[in-house]
């Protein structure tokens, strides 16, 4: 069983005007109280832990997302969520990697994930989209698909035809127990690649015995 890591960040948001992040963050979701902390915003909810954490104050800015910088452990981590709607996400993320002055390689996405059972977390660097619009979007607008990403898995519906509707329902109080601890883990992984790297993250939170 995972046990919390202690994070021994900064909780004090302190850019460094005109220098590049360190690492961008970007919680995908669809914008709206009507899809707050649906199975599609387990992204955004993530962003929304790590933003309580390090103190950081999002604003919405001319890139269409709600962003801040912070200091984990002395690495400079722009936080954002797109506030297009998610098959659109790449645009908003385009303008923050503009913004920020990253490479693809220093973009961590967060996002759900069909494909893994409920309340599963995983790591992953570069690789497919896994049919996940948010992922197909960005790629698109960044012509490169090797980001990373930390998958919350929120379960396969029983046919295709439900996806949709799949993703934008609610969590059941049962299943909000078990996503909620797992979206604090997600925002754990997160801090660990921002200061020990994407291979410490994978080697810490995936675990093969209950991969897709």
């Amino acid at each position: 069983m995972l046990r919390r890591r202690r994070s021994s960040a900064s909780r004090t948001s302190t850019p460094r005007t005109g220098t590049p992040a360190d690492l961008l963050v970007v919680g995908l979701g669809n914008p709206g109280d009507e899809y707050a902390h649906t199975k599609h915003n387990v992204g955004a909810d993530v962003l929304t832990i790590l933003a309580t954490r390090h103190g950081a104050k999002f604003r919405r800015g001319k890139e269409r997302a709600l962003a801040d910088e912070v200091n984990i452990a002395g690495h400079r981590v722009a936080l954002a969520i797109p506030l297009t709607w998610m098959n659109d996400s790449g645009e908003s993320v385009r303008l923050l990697v503009r913004r920020y002055g990253v490479s693809s390689e220093q973009i961590v996405v967060v996002h759900d994930e069909l494909d893994l059972p409920l309340a599963a977390l995983r790591v992953k660097s570069g690789g497919g989209l896994a049919g996940h619009n948010g992922l197909r979007s960005i790629k698109s607008h960044l012509h490169s698909d090797e980001f990373q990403r930390v998958r919350i898995g929120v379960g396969k519906p029983s046919s295709k035809e439900q996806g949709a509707d799949h993703v934008l329902s609610r969590f059941s109080k049962r299943e909000r127990t078990e996503i909620d601890t797992t979206l604090e883990f997600a925002a754990d992984a997160v801090e660990l690649i921002a200061t020990d790297g994407v291979e410490a993250a994978m080697n810490r939170f995936n675990r093969p015995s209950t991969d897709p």
